[in-house]
């Protein structure tokens, strides 16, 4: 199955990268369904779990606008827009996956990243990748600490009145 799934990851991918371009582009006859289907169909005898495929291309394409504003802190020498777009899409794919695939381990869903930057991206995408992820990762494990720890009493310190006990 992980197998399985890293396929369906790069399918996701080459439909979200066509999805970008053609968008920006304007393409008017664009249709994201049509473009899945046929890069699933690419595929057929090799992927089996579509649903997952159909998961990360909707929830990334859905949420490509929250998902920036979570990534842009993170690395704000680069603005998003400025990100080459390869890089951009996978970084949106982890972190997608890092919110909200709770089967797929957060490390497994960086590492995964970090993989698809090497095959696709530039020389330094995957340490760019890592490095932004990881730090997202950090970030959201310290929120939730803080979320899970018991507040502490407050208390007011005791007046001191000069006298010894």
């Amino acid at each position: 199955m992980a197998s399985n799934r890293h396929l369906g990851r790069i399918v996701a991918l080459q439909t979200l990268y066509e999805y970008d371009f053609r968008t920006e582009a304007g393409d008017q006859n664009f249709d994201l369904e049509e473009v899945l289907k046929r890069n699933i169909g690419r595929y057929a005898e090799t992927v089996d779990d579509t649903d997952f495929i159909r998961q990360l291309v909707e929830g990334v394409v859905k949420n490509a606008g929250s998902l920036d504003s979570e990534l842009q802190p993170v690395a704000p020498e680069w603005p998003i827009d400025q990100i080459a777009r390869m890089d951009r899409i996978v970084l949106r794919i982890g972190l997608w996956e890092l919110k909200n695939e709770t089967d797929v381990p957060p490390k497994v869903a960086i590492n995964e990243a970090v993989e698809l930057a090497k095959a696709f991206g530039g020389e330094n995408s995957s340490r760019f990748i890592n490095g932004v992820l990881g730090t997202l990762l950090k970030l959201s494990t310290k929120d939730q600490l803080k979320a899970a720890s018991p507040q502490k009493a407050k208390t007011t310190p005791k007046k001191k009145t000069g006298k010894r006990a």
